[in-house]
């Protein structure tokens, strides 16, 4: 299994639309990853008001080859592209395989 962590750093007078995001960004994620390998997605909001993260978001994908579908086919555009609408920090990712 391959995962794809995106974290939004918290930033001074940044914003994050957490209700856009789970009710708009996600599905979105969902519609055009899903079908190519997605195998689910965590959302974590910390709880702390001092967090160094708004969000952090793990994509599960069956393996690499289905990470890379999805993050290369033309529905990605849509996704990546989503992201001003609902945030000016600019996340920061990484790939990581289970144990």
């Amino acid at each position: 299994m391959t995962s794809f962590v995106v974290a939004y750093p918290t930033t001074a007078g940044a914003s994050f639309d957490a209700d856009y995001y789970l009710a708009t960004h996600m599905p979105l994620v969902h519609e055009h990853f899903g079908p190519l390998g997605m195998t689910g997605a965590r959302v974590l909001f910390p709880d702390q008001p001092d967090a160094p993260f708004a969000a952090v978001t793990t994509l599960e994908f069956a393996d690499e080859a289905a990470f890379a579908a999805a993050t290369s086919a033309p529905g990605a555009a849509t996704v990546f592209g989503d992201v001003p609408n609902f945030t000016s920090i600019t996340p920061v990712t990484m790939r990581a395989k289970s144990a």
